[in-house]
């Protein structure tokens, strides 16, 4: 039995945070700066007027000239996110989050730890997430999906048995399900707009004529729909390392790329690497102008080598919409230890920093972390002796 914790319009609801009276009105969540102009969730007063996540900026505003909108906050939402992750972990789920919002775990490991019983899971999970959140079991996924949107905060829906009961209970539900998978989400409107209303005249559609139309995303909405579904594939949980900077001034320019080096420089001397390479990392920015900025950064080798690192970030950096007033990096996901790390410099300098760069190690080892820095030049100009240099972790 799969449950499913949805947190109806997560994203909005942080991003308007102690402004709940736009919850109220018609309200949807501005798009990003630089992304796709599309508008992200939306309150039920806008979904009135037949506008939704995904529609075209345009076209809700044709639609309700009268809606307001949001700045989106990408970098609370995903502080938030991780804290309620955090606490069903802590009930001993193994979480598999799907997007901000919206999570699966398998109950079938919880039932002993939990009163045998899948009512009493639904109860500690709820207890866990304190806060209000629609809560849904069944066979799959999908259906378990569905049965958390005809939920209520206090009252589960469970679709007991297997997959015939997944594709009984899902029949005469509406494609617009299908949004909630990122999958699938592009199909609702097409297949609205062909006359399929419900997902049991998906599941009876010709399978070589879905193939045919919609390719693999047509095929998966056809599997969803007779009550199949894929694996779980919980996640690993973070670690947590992270640094950030406040920005006297907004800086922007030479100074933000100064910024950015003395970030690479502290997270790499944390002694919580413990020497392992870096394989996805994540920039995020408060902009002075309200709001925050997001970006994850895979790297294409397992990296800590601090000048390649400058410069695969540096050019995230400039897709900052706005200017900046604290800026912070943090580890997603860790690499193995750096052995062979290849080099911008040739074989010679390498051989020489790599043994001054074990001296380093040697002197923080007995005299602590800060034994070992060196000036970096910030604002050479300023009339405040205090913001010409900083000392930062010598790399």
């Amino acid at each position: 039995m799969i449950v499913c914790v949805l947190v109806p319009r997560f994203e909005l609801t942080v991003a308007a945070g102690d402004r709940e009276e736009l919850l109220r009105k018609p309200t949807a969540l501005a798009p990003e700066a630089g992304r796709e102009q599309r508008v992200g969730e939306v309150s039920p007063a806008a979904e009135a007027f037949g506008i939704h996540a995904g529609t075209p900026l345009g076209e809700a505003l044709a639609r309700c000239p009268s809606l307001s909108l949001v700045p989106p906050d990408p970098a609370g939402v995903a502080d938030r996110w991780e804290r309620l992750l955090v606490r069903l972990e802590a009930i001993g789920a193994a979480v598999e989050p799907e997007r901000p919002g919206l999570a699966c775990f398998g109950a079938r490991g919880l039932l002993r730890l939990h009163g045998g019983s899948l009512e009493r899971v639904l109860d500690a999970t709820r207890r866990a997430l304190r806060q209000p959140a629609r809560l849904g079991a069944g066979p799959s996924r999908f259906c378990a999906l569905a049965a958390a949107t005809r939920a209520r905060a206090r009252r589960p829906e469970v679709v007991a048995g297997g997959e015939a009961e997944a594709a009984a209970y899902l029949a005469p539900l509406p494609v617009a399900l299908l949004r909630g998978r990122g999958e699938t989400a592009s199909l609702a409107e097409p297949l609205e707009r062909l006359g399929i209303a419900t997902l049991g005249e998906v599941a009876a559609l010709p399978r070589a004529a879905v193939a045919d139309r919609f390719g693999a995303s047509g095929m998966l909405a056809r599997e969803l729909a007779c009550g199949r579904d894929g694996k779980l594939a919980p996640r690993q949980a973070p670690e947590g390392l992270a640094e950030e900077i406040e920005l006297p001034e907004a800086w922007s320019g030479v100074q933000l790329d100064t910024a950015l080096q003395l970030l690479v420089d502290r997270l790499l001397a944390r002694s919580e690497r413990r020497g392992r390479t870096l394989r996805a990392v994540v920039l995020t920015a408060t902009l002075v102008e309200g709001g925050t900025w997001r970006e994850r950064v895979p790297f294409r080798d397992a990296l800590a080598d601090p000048l390649r690192m400058r410069l695969a970030l540096a050019q995230r950096l400039q897709l900052l919409p706005a200017p900046a007033e604290r800026l912070c990096l943090a580890v997603e996901r860790f690499g193995p230890p750096a052995t062979d790390q290849r080099s911008l410099l040739d074989e010679q300098e390498a051989a020489r920093r790599a043994r001054l760069r074990e001296a380093v190690e040697q002197a923080r080892a007995a005299a602590g972390p800060d034994s070992a820095l060196r000036v970096l030049l910030v604002d050479p100009d300023s009339r405040v002796p205090e913001r010409r240099a900083l000392m930062t972790p010598f790399e």
